[in-house]
C-alpha cells in the first residue's frame, strides 16, 4: 500500500471542502457574521491544516496501484464525511454526533435526507455549507481529485474506471480527461441555468443557488422546511421539474445534443424507457390519488404526482405535498422508482434505468434461449450487442444491490424502526433518493428514528453512492491482510 501517494490525494479532496468552507465562511461575513462564522472558520481552519499536512512531508509520489485507488476513493469520501460534520457539531443546535454524521453524509453522497425539523433555524452561511456538500458530492470528490491531478498520470484513468461505471464510461467514447471536462462542464451549466431559471421563476437569488446545486447534484436539501412546495408556485414546481428530469440523463448524451445541434443522441432505447418510466408511473399514481385517496381535482393529482415521481427517481428528493398518507398503490409505485432511479453517467444514485432495462432484456434473452436452444441470442441495446460479461456484471450489481437492502432492512427493524420506514428508509438511502414512506416521506425527516438506525442508512448512502463493489473490495483487503 502506498501511504504517502494515498495520503496526498485524499489530501486534495480534502482541500476541495476547505475551499466551500472557505466561501461558506464569506457569506456569514455577508450577513453580519451570523451564529455559524466560528464554527466554519474553525472548520475550515481544521480542515485545511489536515489537507495540506501530507503535501508538507511528502515530497514526491508515485503511481497508485489499483487497489490503492480503491483505497483513495473510500478514504476521501469517508474523511469528507468526518471533516464535513465539524461545523453542524461546532453549530450545536439539533446536531447531535450521529445527527452531525447523517447530515454530512447525506449532503456528500447526495441522499437529500435530514435529521432537521426546522432547517429555517440555520444560519444562511451554514445552509450555504449544507448546500455545498451536495455540490461537492455530487459531481465527486474523486472527480475534483481528478481535475487537479497531473495530465500524464496513470492513476488518472484507473480511477474514472472506478468512479464511473461501465455503462457511462461505454457511452462517452473519450479518454479520461476528455470525460472529467464533460462532466464538469455539463455539471457547471446545469448549475448556472437552474440557478437563473428558478430565480426568474420567483426565488430569491440564494435560495436559487442553494437549490440549483441540489438539483445539479440530483441531492435535495432544501432552504425551506416545505422544501418546493413552500413557494406555492405551479411555475416553480415546473421549471425544478425539468432541471430533475434533465439532470438525471447521461451527461454524455447532454454534451452529444450541445455539440451537434440535434436530438439524435435521444434517440436511444435507454432514454425512451426513462421517460417512458416517468410517464407511467406518474399516471398511475394520479389514477390512485383520484379513485383511491382525497384527490378531487385531476389538475392537482397529476401536478402532485409528476412532480414527486420526477423527484424520486431522478433521486432529488423535493416536495411539493405530503405524500405520508397516498394510497398503497402509489407508494409502491414510488419504491419502484427508488429503486430505479436515472441513467448512468448521471449524479443519480439507485441501480440505474440501464441496468434495469438490461435485465429486463436479458430475462427475455435467456426466455427465447431455452424456447430456441440451438438460435444465438443476445442482448441486444440500441442496436449494440452486450457481452455476456457485460449483462453478467449489470446482474450481479443488481443481485449484491438486493442482498444489501434486505440486510440493512433487518438491521433497522432489529433497532425499532416501523417497516414501512424500514424498508423505505433503506431503499431511499441506497438508492441516494432522500425521502421514503409514511414518517419519512417528502415533508418528514428521519430526526425520530432510532441512532443506530441513522448509522445503517448512512451506510447505505455511502455503498449506493460508491456502486457497492469499491467499499467491498477495501473491506476484503483488510481482513485478507488481517
Amino acid at each position: 500500500m502506498n501511504v504517502k501517494a494515498i495520503s496526498v490525494n485524499v489530501g486534495k479532496a480534502l482541500l476541495v471542502s476547505a475551499l466551500f468552507m472557505f466561501i461558506s465562511i464569506m457569506v456569514s461575513i455577508m450577513e453580519g457574521f451570523d451564529s455559524a462564522f466560528t464554527p466554519l472558520l474553525i472548520s475550515f481552519i481544521i480542515t485545511l491544516l489536515v489537507g495540506s499536512f501530507p503535501f508538507i512531508f511528502v515530497k514526491t509520489t508515485q503511481s497508485l496501484s489499483l487497489n490503492d485507488g480503491f483505497l483513495t476513493i473510500v478514504f476521501s469520501w469517508v474523511l469528507s464525511f468526518i471533516f464535513g460534520m465539524l461545523p453542524y457539531v461546532l453549530w450545536g443546535g439539533e446536531f447531535t454526533l450521529i445527527n452531525a454524521w447523517f447530515e454530512s453524509v447525506s449532503g456528500y453522497t447526495t441522499t437529500g435526507s435530514t435529521i432537521l425539523n426546522d432547517i429555517e433555524a440555520l444560519p444562511k452561511s451554514l445552509l450555504f455549507w449544507r448546500s455545498s456538500t451536495h455540490y461537492i458530492g455530487g459531481l465527486g470528490v474523486i472527480v475534483f481529485l481528478l481535475l487537479v491531478m497531473p495530465q500524464a498520470s496513470p492513476y488518472r484513468l484507473k480511477l474514472t474506471n472506478m468512479e464511473m461505471s461501465t455503462l457511462s464510461k461505454g457511452g462517452y467514447r473519450y479518454n479520461s480527461a476528455k470525460v472529467i471536462r464533460i462532466i464538469t462542464g455539463v455539471y457547471l451549466f446545469f448549475t448556472v441555468a437552474a440557478c437563473l431559471s428558478l430565480w426568474a421563476a420567483g426565488m430569491d437569488f440564494f435560495d436559487a443557488l442553494n437549490h440549483a446545486f441540489s438539483i445539479a447534484a440530483t441531492g435535495g436539501f432544501s432552504t425551506r422546511n416545505e422544501s418546493i412546495g413552500y413557494y406555492r408556485s405551479d411555475l416553480i414546481n415546473i421549471v425544478v421539474m425539468i432541471y430533475m428530469a434533465i439532470c438525471a440523463l447521461h451527461f454524455g448524451l447532454v454534451y452529444a445534443v450541445f455539440v451537434t445541434r440535434s436530438l439524435k443522441p435521444m434517440n436511444n432505447t435507454v432514454v425512451k424507457y426513462y421517460f417512458g418510466s416517468i410517464s407511467v408511473a406518474s399516471l398511475i399514481v394520479a389514477l390512485s390519488l383520484m379513485y383511491q385517496g382525497d384527490y378531487s381535482s385531476w389538475g392537482r393529482a397529476l401536478m402532485d404526482s409528476s412532480f414527486t415521481i420526477v423527484s424520486y427517481m431522478s433521486t432529488v428528493g423535493f416536495g411539493i405535498c405530503d405524500n405520508s398518507t397516498w394510497p398503497w398503490l402509489a407508494g409502491l409505485v414510488l419504491l419502484f422508482v427508488s429503486f430505479q432511479c436515472g441513467c448512468s453517467g448521471s449524479t443519480t444514485g439507485g441501480i440505474k434505468v440501464d441496468r434495469i432495462l438490461i435485465a429486463f432484456k436479458a430475462i427475455g434473452t435467456e426466455i427465447n434461449r431455452r424456447i430456441r436452444p440451438h438460435a444465438v441470442s443476445q442482448v441486444r441495446m440500441s442496436g449494440q450487442h452486450l457481452s455476456d460479461s457485460s449483462v453478467h456484471s449489470v446482474m450481479m450489481y443488481i443481485v449484491t444491490y438486493i442482498i444489501v437492502i434486505f440486510i440493512s432492512i433487518i438491521l433497522v427493524m432489529i433497532c425499532g424502526s416501523d417497516a414501512t420506514e424500514a424498508v423505505s428508509g433503506v431503499i431511499a438511502s441506497l438508492g441516494s433518493v432522500g425521502p421514503g414512506l409514511g414518517d419519512l416521506g417528502s415533508m418528514e425527516n428521519y430526526s425520530a428514528e432510532p441512532a443506530m438506525a441513522k448509522f445503517i442508512y448512512a451506510f447505505d448512502m455511502f455503498l449506493g453512492r460508491v456502486e457497492i463493489f469499491p467499499v467491498l473490495v477495501v473491506l476484503s483487503m483488510i481482513f485478507k491482510r488481517r
